[in-house]
Parts: structure tokens; sequence; C-alpha cells
């Protein structure tokens, strides 16, 4: 049974995304061992079991917790490709397991069963020959219901585009996502956001809202990589590098960067970045080196009050 709670639609969509990527590239490996006659019954049993540790097991439910619900309503496709793909995993997952295990048993029993069975070893035959049909019949089910899938998966992310987590996820586990779309992050991202750096843009500022400030300024770099002439990334670029070099110790650092960050004017939706950062400035008099004491601390003290200056809303 699947016992653990979804945190929230923001992050149980994130949990979705890591499933279904994971239930990809497992059936894709799957179905590749098997061309070659080399696939074994607890791959199968890995990945379409009972229980959390199956990877299309916890993909079900959390869709099923979802998108049944009503919070989500536009994907309930999306919930019944993954639901139909999950059954087929079964049939496959059982029928292999007549032939892996019971198959043999048969085999053994026959060399040494007594006269008078022959009735009873033919109904196994014709069990075995009829599990045989049912697996290859599985294994095309599947492969068409995957394929349909990752298209509903597509359509997914694009209804959820706006979910700063998912970006970041997708742009954290770049290789299997490209894997499974079929083509680069940033032609995805230019499909789904109208260009790349909007993707990248909106991850950096989950990031930020997070207090991941290196992650931030990474994903903010690859945005002015795409987009050098945008304000608005270099003003958040400049609170990620303060805000890190803050964390890291760095004092004079911080100070530079949070001075170029108000010199950019950030919003008054920033609200909370300017809460953070004044936090920060005022904390700094006592953690410096008595040799930069004096200009770090006048320096503190007049971004203090600009910090404290600027609305909050």
């Amino acid at each position: 049974m699947y016992h653990r709670a979804v945190r929230s639609t923001e992050a149980g969509l994130v949990d979705v995304v890591r499933d279904f990527l994971a239930a990809h590239r497992s059936l894709r490996r799957i179905f590749e061992r098997h061309r070659r006659g080399t696939l074994r019954f607890d791959e199968v049993q890995a990945l379409a079991g009972d229980t959390e540790a199956s990877p299309l097991f916890r993909l079900k439910e959390l869709c099923h917790a979802l998108f049944r619900a009503g919070e989500l309503g536009g994907d309930a496709l999306f919930d019944l490709a993954v639901g139909s793909l999950f059954h087929e995993a079964m049939k496959l997952r059982e029928n292999l397991y007549q032939l892996e295990v019971y198959a043999p048993k048969v085999d053994a029993a026959r060399t040494r069963a007594e006269p008078g069975n022959e009735g009873l070893f033919e109904e196994f035959a014709r069990i075995l020959a009829a599990s045989r049909v049912r697996l290859a019949e599985a294994f095309a089910e599947c492969e068409a219901l995957l394929e349909q899938t990752r298209r509903q998966f597509r359509g997914l992310l694009a209804a959820h585009r706006c979910n700063g987590l998912v970006a970041r996820y997708l742009i954290e586990n770049a290789a299997g996502t490209e894997e499974v779309l079929g083509e680069p992050l940033d032609a995805f991202f230019t499909s789904v956001h109208g260009s790349a750096v909007a993707a990248w843009a909106l991850a950096s500022r989950s990031y930020l809202e997070s207090g991941y400030f290196d992650e931030a300024r990474r994903a903010l770099g690859e945005a002015l990589a795409r987009e050098p002439d945008r304000s608005d990334l270099r003003r958040d670029a400049a609170y990620a590098a303060g805000m890190s070099a803050y964390l890291r110790g760095r004092y004079a650092d911080a100070l530079q960067q949070l001075e170029r960050w108000m010199d950019c004017d950030p919003p008054a939706g920033d609200a909370r970045f300017r809460e953070l950062a004044h936090a920060a400035v005022t904390r700094l008099p006592p953690l410096v080196d008595a040799a930069e004491c004096g200009a770090l601390t006048e320096r503190a003290a007049s971004l203090s009050r600009r910090l404290e200056a600027k609305p909050a809303s």
C-alpha cells in the first residue's frame, strides 16, 4: 500500500515528474532487454511492484491523489494513461513470472512424473503457451501506452509551466528529461514558455525564494547567457551573489553585490528579499575582521538605511 502524504500540489507535481522519468527509463530498458532475450522477472517486479519501492506504483498513486481529487482537473487523461500503463505492466509481470518461475518447475516435474498425469501436463502446456501470447501482447501494449503517456506528460508540463519547482527539477535532471522529451531542454522550454530564458528565469526565482542562492546564481548565469541585456536578471544575479557571499563569509563582496542590487531599484514585490538582505547587513559589523571593520561598518549602515527606506509594498 501507498502511505506517503502528498505535500502540496506544487511539490506533488515534482514527485510526478521524478517518478515518470524513472518509470520511462526503466520501461525502455526492460523493452530493450526483452528484445535481446536477457530480461529477468526481478527487473519487472522492481518497476511494477505493489509497494512504494516501485516507481510506476508511486506514479500511479501520486496521480490518483493529485488528479482524481479535482485539484488539477485538466490532467485526468494523464492519470488515466498512467493507470493503464501500470496495469499493463502488471500483466507483463504476471506472465513473465509464469514463464520464468513456473515453466522450469513444470519441466522438472515432467521428468519425474508418474504415468497418468499426462492430462495435467497438457493443461500446463496450454497455460504456458497462453502466457507467451499474453506476454507478447503486454509488451506491445506497454510500448504503445508509454509513448502515449509520454505525450500526455508533455502536456502536463505545459499546463503547469509556471511551477518553478518543476522547472528546477527539469534543469537539475536535464539528461533524463531530454531523453524522455526527445529534444534539447532549451527547445522544450521555448515551445512551452515562449523562450528558454523564461524557464531559466522562473527556476532562478524559485531558487531565490527558497534561499538556494548558489543554485539561483547558476540558473541566472544560464539565463543571462541566453539574454544578456535583461536588467531584471542582472538585478536578481546581484542579489543572489550578495547573499551567497554573505553566507560564505565574504562580507566585502556581499556588501558590494547588495549595493549593486539596490542600485537596480528592486521592485516592491521583492520585499521578502529586502528583509533578508537587511537582516544580513545589520549582522555584518560584529562578524568582520578588525582591520576591515571601520569601512565595512559604515557601508553596512548606509545600505541598511537604504533597505529600511524602501517601501514594503
